[in-house]
């Protein structure tokens, strides 16, 4: 495995981060695999040096962060052996004080998180969306303080515009506010519309760029093709992609693949780990082996010759991920 710095911090991450959105319930998403699957694939992704994972209070009802603590206590000999991300914002519960990112929420949130998570602190708290309801000066503040609290030691954002992030990296400079040290973003083969402003902004700050879907949702895996679950019932990837637009783009991917003898995740990864800005790709895994595929495409080298090959039949997308 390898370590690099995670944006202008002395973090050190893993090339990959574990991304645990398919660890809780079936209950919450058809295609999530139980406890059981997924305490076996953290389990082996500790084994192969992945120290960096990546979920959500929102995942699962929760029940994502409880078989990540559980896992991570479990396989690891120490708490600080684990970079550990969860995020804020989505709603939580029916009552309307259970979303966003007003101070009251963030603040009962972060809490819950760390119960649900059986630590004391998280090495990265991020906001999972840009909130329009709440005004950013609240957020931010209440985000400086869990900081200050000790119960985060760095914070994140995640899709939104440049020009929000931006706002948001503005005013933590005026203020003095704990900055934002990483951007979690939609990008992979098939919607490179972050490559317009977001990655751009984020290398001329110097902000850790850790993509979420690198795979499409597994559409540059040859999910379609191969009939999962989660392509029969992700709705969402019906509504983001289409094989009139994006099937040359995976196509090409394919045929790259066969041509280095190597499965197409791993050309699609590979190309995203060439970025200069990519610090870590999120990674979704419900087998084991689907960890060694993506561990495999960090030692996978690409040609300028095989990325223009693989960017050409690019079309451009609307705004997608920000809602």
């Amino acid at each position: 495995m390898q370590y690099v710095r995670f944006g202008h911090t002395g973090l050190k991450v893993s090339r990959l981060c574990l991304g645990c959105m398919s660890f809780g319930t079936p209950e919450w998403r058809a295609w999530v695999a139980d406890e059981e699957t997924g305490m076996a694939v953290i389990r082996h992704a500790v084994e192969v040096g992945i120290n960096f994972f990546d979920t959500a209070d929102v995942y699962s009802f929760g029940k994502s962060e409880e078989t990540l603590g559980r896992g991570l206590k479990e396989f690891l000999p120490r708490r600080e052996d684990a970079v550990v991300a969860t995020k804020v914002f989505f709603p939580t519960g029916p009552a309307p004080n259970d979303r966003g990112l007003s101070r009251k929420h963030i603040l009962a949130s972060i809490d819950a998180s760390l119960r649900r998570l059986g630590t004391d602190y998280v090495d990265l708290y991020q906001i999972h969306r840009w909130d329009p309801a709440t005004p950013i000066e609240e957020t931010l503040r209440a985000l400086d303080d869990v900081v200050r609290a000790g119960k985060a030691r760095y914070i994140g954002a995640s899709s939104m515009f440049a020009w929000q992030l931006m706002k948001a990296l503005s005013l933590q400079e005026r203020e003095g506010w704990t900055r934002f040290v990483s951007m979690q973003n939609h990008y992979n083969l098939v919607y490179r519309e972050e490559e317009r402003e977001m990655l751009p902004l984020c290398r001329a700050e110097g902000l850790g760029v850790m993509p979420w879907s690198p795979l499409a949702r597994g559409l540059l895996a040859g999910s379609r093709v191969s009939g999962t679950q989660r392509a029969a019932t992700d709705e969402q990837m019906a509504e983001w992609y289409s094989d009139a637009v994006d099937g040359p783009v995976v196509e090409r991917v394919a045929e790259i693949a066969a041509e280095r003898g190597v499965k197409p995740a791993q050309i699609a990864l590979t190309w995203l780990l060439s970025k200069p800005e990519v610090t870590a790709p999120i990674v979704g895994a419900s087998k084991t082996a689907y960890i060694d595929d993506a561990v495999a495409a960090i030692e996978v080298t690409l040609s300028p010759e095989d990325v223009s090959r693989l960017e050409k039949p690019y079309r451009p997308h609307r705004v997608l991920g920000h809602e």
